[in-house]
């Protein structure tokens, strides 16, 4: 690895050290780092636990216990200097071990780990979702995340090995560097390359998508795609053009735009109400609440014309929202007639109020 100097066009060796030169330890250091920054892997983790130890009839324990995107759980074996010959064993047998955790398990390891009584607020944030019924714990596949400084040839034949046979498994290679003074760290990913990861990635959803999934998530697929395409022909029948190029989801929502950048209308389809919304996220939170608060400085006007919505600028979050909503037994399709009716005739209004008011944004 190389500083690069940009005043003098040239380049500087930094200094390739060991955990040990520079007195950081596996437990201390390596371990807090990860915890504290988990995208360090290349991928958004959820680390729901530290020096895991929670196994029935054995004393073993491991270092972090993460969740990916997919809801699997990720066992995180680190090492420093050297990975040991037998560190591929040892993360197999605690898969096999975290192979048997419940969705209920896991939320309680969990809560343990950071003593939080809105626990499930913080979850739907890491997966996306508004619904705690739609957060995706499922523990199908355990991947296992091995990092240490150097991997003996015995390991990295085990793992892959491991990989072949279908197990999701990666090392990291850990680097320290120090230059005047300072430390540096670099991570990268040597098993397997990225282009083997991405085929493997691709293949394991693909395995997911075909015999995986429970039959509660298809059940709730086929419900919103079947209420989706009911208020679509609606919408269809009576030249709604807002909606008039949206496809069915199975997703609880489907938008469209607004003609203002980050501004999005979305009709919301939840197992106890159904909602229409004037969505706000550029990917930007600061950018998001100035576009909200703007809006809501013709809150009043916008009331007269349209009573009950309600603004929530969610502080917490990136995005805003405006929405208007009414409770129902969204499952039951006897109430679709109704709730199709509640949805398309508000969004009409809903449109047309907040149309003028979003032209006269400007950042």
């Amino acid at each position: 690895m190389y500083k690069i100097n940009k005043l003098e066009n040239s380049i500087t060796k930094l200094v390739e050290k060991t955990f040990k030169e520079l007195e950081f330890t596996e437990r201390k250091h390596l371990q807090e780092w990860i915890a504290k920054n988990p995208s360090c892997l290349g991928e958004d983790l959820l680390i729901i636990q530290k020096e895991f130890d929670d196994f029935d009839g054995t004393k073993e324990r491991f270092d972090l216990l993460a969740l990916d995107k997919e809801g699997n759980l990720v066992i995180i074996e680190n090492k420093l200097d050297d990975s040991g010959r037998d560190v591929t064993w040892q993360a197999v047998k605690y898969a096999s071990y975290c192979s048997t955790f419940s969705k209920s398990d896991i939320e309680r390891i969990y809560i343990e780990y950071i003593k939080d009584e809105n626990y499930k607020e913080k979850l739907c944030d890491f997966f996306g979702v508004e619904n705690y019924d739609d957060v995706k714990i499922e523990n199908q596949q355990q991947r296992i995340i091995l990092v240490a400084a150097n991997f003996r040839k015995e390991v990295t034949s085990a793992v892959l090995w491991l990989i072949n046979q279908g197990l999701y498994i990666q090392c990291f290679k850990v680097t320290p560097y120090e230059f005047n003074q300072e430390c540096f760290l670099n991570i990268e990913q040597i098993i397997p390359i990225k282009e083997a990861q991405d085929y493997i990635i691709k293949m394991a959803k693909k395995e997911q998508e075909q015999n995986l999934i429970n039959n509660s998530e298809k059940q709730r697929h086929i419900i919103r795609l079947n209420f989706w395409n009911k208020l679509l022909n609606k919408i269809k029948e009576e030249n709604f053009e807002l909606f008039s190029n949206i496809g069915p989801s199975k997703y609880n929502w489907i938008g469209a735009g607004s003609g203002f950048s980050f501004c999005q209308y979305d009709f919301v389809f939840n197992k106890d109400c159904v909602r229409i919304e004037l969505y706000i996220d550029s990917k930007d939170k600061d950018k998001n609440k100035i576009i909200f608060d703007k809006l809501k400085e013709n809150e009043k006007e916008i009331n007269n014309t349209f009573e009950n919505l309600i603004w929530e600028r969610l502080d917490e979050k990136r995005a805003c929202r405006i929405k208007f909503e009414k409770e129902y037994d969204s499952y039951d399709e006897a109430n679709w007639n109704e709730m199709i009716d509640f949805m398309i005739e508000n969004m009409k209004k809903f449109e047309i109020v907040m149309k003028p008011y979003i032209q006269k944004i400007k950042l």
